[in-house]
């Protein structure tokens, strides 16, 4: 299998503190792979790891077939990095912006077919601190794409943007990847993940905890619905999971999710359930399963805890 990143057993310790705990990861040419987690999960200390910014405790990496101590040269010509957060020169135009940094690599795209890619075209004589948050965003991205990188790194790319923006923005990922590129996605946000990536690691405290397709990882719960629910009374959890069509049940402070196939049935019985118990369902919502709900299933924690 052709792969753009490996590696095996990495570790990367603070003092005390284990950030990346003997994680395992490949990463195919021409997916989108996301890294699925919490804050502190260890997404971005792996993802610095992989682009040379940080060196590992102990563990094997392996990037477009070089490793750093050798190839880092080379490497910094074939990567696009997005950080988590950018600052750019506050007196520098869009299109200055983007023509310093193309000046870094040997190869790249034209500024303004980039500038158009991301649509910016308009704003090449603004200031940076003239532009919208969204307009910051995806200039950081342009940044990273001016090179024609054959393995690009977004870490949480939509962080704090308006639903618009963040769009623009998984166009922009989308039409990267159709040119056979490489995509290493780190994000929080379930409709990202399912919209831009054909695998996803979810990744809790320094682990890969369980790794395929959105599909798959979704049909892993074993039901396409899901109950959430709050009982203000005892009802025991041998109780739930024999209800009707519940395939999983899991707890993430006082809500309890079933995984269910068939909602006609299994909330009716619900009902009866916590009536027959004296138990009040102060709150109570269903859904189309998520891999919100796989990460909740696994850990017994919400995503953004």
């Amino acid at each position: 299998m052709d792969l753009a990143i490996r590696c095996g057993g990495l570790v990367k310790k603070y003092d005390r503190v284990t950030a990346v705990d003997g994680l395992d990861l490949s990463v195919r040419r021409g997916e989108c792979f996301g890294l699925l987690g919490p804050n502190g999960a260890g997404k971005t200390t792996t993802v610095e790891i992989l682009e040379g910014l940080l060196q590992p405790t102990s563990g094997d990496v392996e990037v477009l077939g070089m490793r750093w101590a050798r190839d880092e040269r080379a490497l910094r010509q074939r990567l696009g990095i997005s950080l988590q957060e950018t600052h750019l020169p506050d007196k520098l135009t869009v299109e200055e912006v983007l023509t310093l940094f193309r000046s870094f690599f040997d190869t790249g795209r034209p500024v303004g077919e980039v500038l158009d890619l991301v649509g910016l075209s308009d704003k090449r004589g603004s200031w940076t601190e003239k532009l919208s948050g969204g307009q910051k965003q995806r200039l950081a991205v342009a940044c990273a794409l001016v090179s024609d990188p054959e393995l690009l790194f977004l870490d949480e790319p939509t962080t704090g943007l308006d639903p618009q923006s963040r769009r623009q923005l998984w166009d922009v990922v989308l039409g990267f990847k159709s040119r056979g590129r490489t995509v290493l996605l780190t994000t929080h946000y379930m409709d990202e993940a399912e919209r831009l990536c054909d695998r996803v690691a979810v990744v809790d405290r320094g682990k890969v905890i369980a790794l395929g397709t959105p599909a798959e990882l979704i049909a892993s719960l074993g039901g396409q619905q899901v109950i959430e629910a709050q009982l203000d009374g005892a009802v025991a959890d041998g109780e739930l999971s024999a209800l009707p069509g519940v395939h999983r049940l899991s707890r993430a402070g006082g809500t309890v999710s079933l995984a269910v196939e068939k909602l006609h049935q299994t909330l009716p019985a619900l009902l009866s359930l916590a009536q027959s118990r004296g138990a009040a369902l102060t709150q109570l919502s269903t859904h189309q399963a998520t891999l919100e709900d796989v990460f909740v299933t696994l850990t017994g924690r919400q995503l953004r805890e």
